[in-house]
């Protein structure tokens, strides 16, 4: 049945005690305490190693491009820390001048910024069964990936994705990525769309999980979305009710899919050219993108034909978050009985 204004449901919130039948336990866990607010984060962390190599901005606001480190050899601890902490300050950190690295290397690099969650179609090109090898040639790869519109990836899983890497072996002409970083997207609003939006709830696709619109970013400690705007991942939007005191809002009713997916992806269009990114990448390319932090699109130049822009290859994992989306409230995402 399509959700429409007014439409009610039951919702079973997320339980920390073991519950009977078949109903799927997750655990709630706090966000880390940032030690300083978001604005702050110019300042190096102590302990990091010194300058392992050499950073450009891409925006002021928002990612890095890398030189002088090769990804070819195994990363010391200390600089996959440093790595760690400059996604934490900027969100995209590209390594420029990369010789092409094979799918097993990338798969160590990944495994050392978290536990890998491969949850895509496998395809016979791909060197690893934790590479999803993405082309705009199916007979080279997964076609037509990321284009169904703005989004966030694994929303249809209890805790996205933290990160994805990505390495590009080769390009087509009009390839790029589109990122907005959704911090400054959100503050871009006004008042009365912030609030509209602090209280909606993504009902996931399969209408299986309840997220918050807004939340927490679990490691920057600012508020970030949770969206995907293409037709099959979104069943419809929750929306709280008016009780004075946020912790017993109760979300009762729900709104069709396309009237939030159709808003966001107006305003998407827009911020991308005032605060987002419309990435060139280069041929080597090694990119990590916070997934929490950003939300991504692949333009129509991705999968331009093969004869006409040249042949496209992405290498790409994805590696599992490690919180539920939690607003400053305290409410986290929950299962929907329906």
């Amino acid at each position: 049945m399509r959700p429409t204004q007014g439409h009610c449901f039951a919702l079973r919130a997320w339980s920390v005690a073991a519950v009977s039948g078949a109903a799927k336990v997750l655990r709630r866990e706090r966000p880390p305490q940032c030690s300083q607010a978001p604005a702050s984060f110019a300042t190096e962390s102590k302990g990091m190693a010194d300058a392992p190599y050499t950073t450009t901005p891409i925006l002021p606001h928002f990612g890095i491009y890398v030189t002088g480190l090769s990804l070819e050899n195994p990363l010391p601890p200390e600089i996959v820390e440093r790595i760690k902490e400059d996604m934490r300050k900027h969100r995209v950190v590209v390594f420029r001048g990369q010789a092409p690295i094979s799918g097993a290397r990338q798969v160590e690099i990944s495994r050392q910024l978290g536990q890998i969650e491969s949850t895509f179609y496998k395809h016979p090109r791909s060197p690893h069964p934790d590479i999803f090898r993405v082309s705009n040639d199916e007979s080279e790869g997964c076609t037509n990936v990321g284009r169904t519109g703005w989004h966030i990836d694994g929303t249809f899983q209890a805790k996205p994705f933290k990160y994805q890497t990505m390495h590009f072996h080769s390009l087509c002409d009009g390839g790029e990525t589109w990122f907005v970083p959704l911090n400054e997207f959100f503050e871009m609003q006004d008042e009365e769309t912030k609030q509209r939006w602090n209280k909606q709830w993504m009902i996931t696709g399969r209408g299986q999980y309840a997220h918050p619109m807004v939340y927490k970013h679990p490691v920057r400690g600012d508020a970030t979305l949770m969206f995907h705007c293409g037709k099959p991942f979104c069943s419809g939007w929750g929306v709280d009710d008016d009780a004075a005191e946020p912790r017993k809002r109760k979300v009762k009713n729900m709104i069709r899919s396309d009237v939030v997916q159709d808003e966001l992806t107006r305003k998407l269009d827009d911020a991308v050219d005032k605060i987002g990114v419309k990435m060139k990448w280069q041929v080597g390319d090694f990119a990590i993108n916070d997934n929490l932090g950003n939300c991504h699109y692949a333009p129509p130049g991705t999968q331009s034909t093969r004869s006409s822009s040249g042949l496209r290859i992405l290498h790409r994992t994805t590696i599992a978050g490690e919180e539920v989306p939690t607003k400053d409230d305290g409410r986290s995402s929950f299962i929907v009985d329906f």
